[in-house]
């Protein structure tokens, strides 16, 4: 068994203990702020980030997308969900 955590629908993203959400005002961009490390957000990031609370799983985080950004695809938000976070994860910046 690898130990690898794949992103599964009903998972229930959040950040991890040491991660804090912070807007830097200097630059008007959301960060993800760690220790000895910084995650500049993007619109895209930033929107998928900020509804990872701990109680929201990926279909919710999709569905509140999809409801936000009318038009766009579902296959297309929820690919752009599951990379994200999956990354994130990866690197022990969210946690489930």
């Amino acid at each position: 068994m690898s130990g690898i955590v794949r992103i599964g629908p009903n998972a229930v993203p959040k950040l991890a203990p040491h991660m804090r959400l912070r807007l830097d005002q200097a630059r008007q961009s959301w960060t993800i702020q760690a220790p000895e490390r910084s995650f500049l957000l993007d619109e895209t990031a930033h929107a998928i980030v900020s509804r990872c609370d701990g109680t929201a799983t990926i279909d919710g985080i999709t569905d509140a997308l999809c409801a936000a950004y009318l038009g766009a695809p579902r296959e297309v938000i929820e690919t752009d969900v599951r990379n994200l976070l999956q990354n994130f994860l990866d690197k022990g910046v969210m946690t489930l």
